[in-house]
Order: structure tokens, then C-alpha cells, then sequence
């Protein structure tokens, strides 16, 4: 399967999630073990101090990290998160990119790091999230 197709298929898998579509998910980069996806900031996301609310912005470098799995599975893996923890470093008050890479592609476990900038590029949080792969 070359790239191209590979990218094809994963971004026809995750068009079907109601997230990406709720989220208006853009996905910028698609490689080997890395994803990088663009959210738009909308009031609704907020949470009471007028900025992104930190679940939002943990769902958003959930599904870029299972997007960055992706990417070494193939579009039809099975898998599920196990764990997740995200540092708030910042408020986001714009638009978000997440920048998520697998830490180790295991057999059953898949832990993946994600980085969460601003449009400004200000680091406003980092995750980690684990999936185990469902064969």
C-alpha cells in the first residue's frame, strides 16, 4: 500500500467518526507514527473562563493520537483507549493543532505523545495517551 493510499484510507475511516465532523477536525499531516490535526475555536467548545474547555482539547489529541496509530496499523485496526492524562500549560483562547507521535508501536499497547499549540505556537498543553490494539 503506498502513502498516498494509506493517507487516503485513514482519512476515510475517521470522516466517519461524528467527532471530526462535530469538532470541524482538519488533519494537516499524516506520516509514519504522526499526525497532526487543526481545530477551530468555537464558543460553544468554552468552558467557564472563556477559553477551549480542557475536555475538548483532551477528545481532539485523543483522536490525533489514534489518527497517528493509524498511520502504522492501517485503516482497519480495532483499538481502544486505555489511558489518557493531559498538563495544561496554558489557555487555549484560538484556534487549536495537536501534534501527536507514537512513543512505541507494541504488539497490544501503543502509547502516543501529544502537543497542543495555539495558533501564536504557545505550548497551551501536553498529553499522553495509551490504546490497546484489538486484533
Amino acid at each position: 500500500m503506498t502513502n498516498d493510499t494509506l493517507k487516503k484510507e485513514i482519512l476515510e475511516r475517521i470522516s466517519s467518526y461524528p467527532l471530526v465532523d462535530l469538532l470541524q477536525l482538519k488533519v494537516l499531516s499524516l506520516t509514519d507514527g504522526y499526525c497532526e490535526v487543526a481545530a477551530p475555536r468555537s464558543e460553544k467548545f468554552d468552558g467557564i473562563y472563556d477559553s477551549f474547555h480542557g475536555g475538548v482539547l483532551m477528545t481532539i489529541a485523543d483522536i490525533t493520537a489514534g489518527m497517528a496509530i493509524l498511520t502504522k496499523t492501517g485503516p482497519d485496526m480495532q483499538m481502544a483507549t486505555t489511558d489518557m492524562n493531559i498538563r495544561f500549560l496554558a489557555p487555549c483562547l484560538t484556534d487549536v493543532t495537536v501534534e501527536a507521535k507514537v512513543i512505541k508501536f507494541g504488539k497490544t499497547m501503543c502509547p502516543v505523545t501529544a502537543d497542543l499549540f495555539d495558533s501564536e505556537r504557545q505550548h497551551v498543553a501536553v498529553a499522553q495517551v495509551s490504546y490497546m490494539l484489538l486484533k
